[in-house]
């Protein structure tokens, strides 16, 4: 059995209620005979050092209270080293945990879903290190990481406080258009490199991001692959038409659209073929600007998530 299981707050997501289902969680974990280790910092670096600490110290698993902003925290913990991340979703971005089947704004059913798992393990999904072309990792992520348009629609709404959950990202699409052209990009992908222009681009561990958006439709969290999902560079009308289409998946089949399969991805920007691409977003967090290096590691994260039939 697990002893010491450490949870991470951020007090300020979902509009408060990470910060309601703290108390909850903490009980519930308090509840199995564990004790539960309050981590939560009064910012996002300060919750990742706190959680490393205590890992360093002896956790048996780190359960992240909010979006999936948290969930990124967490995988940055805990991502290589076997011990257990479990989620209570409760966030404005809940796009993770949809994913890998958990419950999202529901404290108690998450609360039963890490009960029930803390002792089985869960199960082991892919995680994606981050780096600079020829450096080591600087970060991981479980979702996406988003280098064009959407990765400026992104880093504006998670500026904006309102409308509530994916109603920012239809706002911020509007708001980014004013003054959008395409981007330019050189991309390799397993070894095949190519240059475009590009209003889309981006590489999916899981298919949702943008608070319910199907970016990447067919994206399995542990196949061991990535989907590169990129759109040729666009004139504004059709964006327009292009971005709502993101929320059924129907966009990969637009001709703009191609989707790839591939273990590894490097983006760098080629502005000969237009506009600087914006800095890059993993997990809806802001990371950096290009070029960046993605490299899928199967397995490499365990989650406290119900397991799979195969």
């Amino acid at each position: 059995m697990s002893d010491r299981v450490g949870v991470v707050c951020n007090p300020t997501a979902g509009h408060g209620r990470a910060a309601r289902a703290r108390a909850d969680v903490l009980a519930g974990i308090t509840a199995t005979g564990r004790e539960a280790l309050d981590l939560t910092g009064r910012d996002f670096a300060e919750g990742l050092a706190r959680a490393r600490a205590a890992l360093a110290d002896g956790l048996d698993a780190v359960v992240v209270v909010g979006g999936d902003g948290m969930v990124h925290l967490g995988a940055n913990v805990v991502v290589g080293t076997g011990v257990p991340l479990g989620v209570v979703a409760v966030g404005s971005g809940n796009d993770i945990a949809t994913a890998l089947g958990l419950p999202v704004h529901d404290v108690a059913a998450s609360v039963s879903v890490l009960q029930d798992t803390l002792g089985t393990g869960g199960r082991l999904i892919d995680a994606v290190a981050v780096s600079s072309p020829g450096e080591a990792a600087s970060r991981w992520y479980v979702s996406s990481l988003c280098a064009g348009l959407d990765a400026a629609v992104a880093d504006h709404a998670a500026r904006l406080r309102w409308p509530r959950d994916g109603g920012r990202y239809v706002r911020a699409i509007f708001a980014e258009l004013s003054a959008f052209r395409p981007y330019g990009f050189r991309i390799t992908a397993d070894g095949e490199t190519w240059e475009q222009d590009a209003t889309l681009v981006t590489v999916s561990n899981t298919p949702l991001f943008g608070g319910g958006m199907r970016v990447a439709p067919d994206a399995v969290p542990d196949d061991g692959l990535l989907e590169l999902v990129t759109a040729r560079g666009l004139p504004r009308h059709a964006v327009v038409r292009l971005f709502p289409l993101l929320f059924s998946g129907r966009h990969v089949h637009h001709p703009a659209v191609q989707v790839r399969r591939v273990r590894s991805v490097r983006i760098e920007p080629c502005t000969p073929l237009g506009a600087n691409p914006p800095v890059a977003i993993v997990d809806g967090e802001r990371l950096a600007a290009l070029p960046l290096q993605c490299d899928v590691h199967p397995r490499a994260l365990r989650v406290l998530a119900p397991t799979v039939e195969a």
